[in-house]
């Protein structure tokens, strides 16, 4: 059987004049899992439009096209487009999950919720030529996935080959987080096995590893096992955790222990209300300047993620947060605009209020706004928005930030992670380009090499569960 696998891409991301970096760092694993489920006889072909041009005058016997949010008008298009050729189409992921009905009017077949066992099932009964309009996920278990095809990925296409997921989902539930409908229904948090998540570390080239699981210290007991099974290995690694995760217990040290060398924290806010309404529990009551001292003496670089246009936003919050930001020597931020993803309680509460302005889904991308806002104008949103970005990513601030580190070699690292991230855009274009982009990761396992400082101050309180 002959099988297509397509992530669509944003209008901006197939530029064939300016493709922001942002767009080329991670391949798509998700599609890559499901291919392990197909069979060993099956022709399969996956592409990404974010890093090639897609050709679609093919009749493969099935499409398969992964749904997010800002791609959804585009992956609509390629499946009417499949769909008048007489080809069998697929549609799965996030988007699909929260606006099945929508969905459902582009595909011959929809999967809602993960797909480990909703796959196999579809693939069975297309073999079979019985196929369901509609595949509802229903067992929540990883523990004996295939590994993933990565044969069919393009390495030297991405910055971040080595990219790796051994959980689902998060125990938290955030109102704005895009992924609770996609685990409506069932456990919204589950990991692979210690020994499989370790096998498929140890099947990827190099050092460098980005886990994109949404809580990478979400339990205890697994990432403990998974850390102390990683020493040893000469990794160097990124993931994202909690604040609650990074004060509780001695969890962070394991991760520092194995090659932790960056953390994506969501902050989201400084304002403990805009914390409350928004349901950001595991932020409430913490320390947050803790948190970053203890990653910093482990010399844990720091990925600050924040929100603006929370209900009680000022306009004083956006330089607030970047002068905070920078005070605390965050490596890097990542700014959002408040964004009601459909599926969310978010969006529910707001679409109740007549909040929503309109379905463009292609604009819901946190950089725009979308809805009515409160307490500050949609004007003074989207420039403040601009205003943090351009102010952290100064040279002058990314130079404060780096000289707050008491350990010297910390702090060059940091100017030159941050300045490299987000002052060479040119240069990243052109590596991109060439289809070189491959050929900086030795830069960027050097930058993440490992820092010595003082050993953190454990946790007075117990490790999470």
């Amino acid at each position: 059987m002959k099988i297509k696998m397509i992530l669509p891409a944003l209008t901006e991301a197939k530029s064939p004049f300016w493709r922001p970096i942002k767009y080329s760092l991670f391949p798509p694993l998700g599609l890559a899992t499901l291919a392990a489920y197909c069979s060993p006889g099956d022709s399969i072909e996956l592409q990404d439009e974010h890093v090639e041009e897609l050709h679609l005058e093919d009749e493969p016997d099935l499409v398969i096209i992964q749904v997010y949010i800002t791609n959804a008008f585009r992956a609509y298009d390629i499946a009417d487009h499949y769909l008048l050729r007489g080809v069998y189409v697929c549609l799965g992921g996030l988007h699909v999950s929260s606006l099945p009905d929508e969905a459902i009017k582009h595909a011959d077949s929809i999967f809602i919720g993960p797909g480990e066992d909703t796959f196999p099932e579809f693939l069975k009964d297309f073999r079979n030529k019985c196929p369901k309009k509609i595949y509802r996920n229903k067992v929540r278990d990883i523990a004996s996935i295939p590994p993933i095809r990565r044969d069919l990925i393009r390495r030297n296409r991405y910055l971040v080959p080595n990219s790796i997921v051994v959980s689902r989902g998060c125990p938290h539930h955030c109102d704005f987080c895009y992924k609770d409908a996609f685990f409506e229904g069932g456990r919204s948090f589950y990991t692979q096995q210690i020994d499989a998540a370790l096998a498929e570390i140890d099947r990827l080239p190099g050092r460098h590893l980005y886990f994109l699981d949404d809580h990478l210290l979400g339990n205890q007991r697994f990432a403990s096992g998974l850390f102390d099974g990683m020493k040893g290995m000469n990794r160097v690694f990124q993931g994202a955790s909690t604040i609650d995760a990074i004060l509780r217990g001695d969890l962070i040290e394991t991760a520092a222990e194995a090659g932790m060398r960056s953390v994506f924290v969501g902050f989201e806010t400084l304002n403990s209300n805009n914390l409350a309404q928004s349901n950001k529990r595991q932020n409430m009551g913490r320390d947050y300047e803790e948190a970053i001292r203890r990653l910093h003496s482990l010399g844990i670089m720091i990925n600050g993620s924040f929100v603006f246009g929370l209900d009680d936003d000022d306009p004083d919050v956006f330089q607030r947060t970047v002068d905070w930001a920078v005070k605390n020597s965050l490596t890097t931020c990542t700014f959002h605009i408040l964004t009601p993803y459909p599926g969310t309680r978010l969006f529910s509460t707001m679409e109740a209020q007549g909040r929503i302005l309109h379905r463009e889904w292609d604009q819901y991308d946190t950089r725009q706004v979308v809805y009515k806002t409160v307490g500050l104008t949609a004007e003074q949103l989207k420039s403040g928005y601009d205003h943090a970005y351009r102010s952290f990513y100064s040279w002058s601030n990314i130079a404060r930030a780096s000289l707050g580190h008491d350990n010297l070699k910390h702090a060059i690292k940091h100017f030159a992670y941050a300045g490299g991230w987000k002052k060479f855009e040119p240069v990243w274009n052109f590596m991109i380009k060439t289809k070189g982009l491959n050929r900086m990761l030795p830069l960027l396992e050097a930058i993440l090499s490992k820092v010595k400082g003082q050993k953190a101050t454990p946790s007075p309180f117990p490790a999470i569960a």
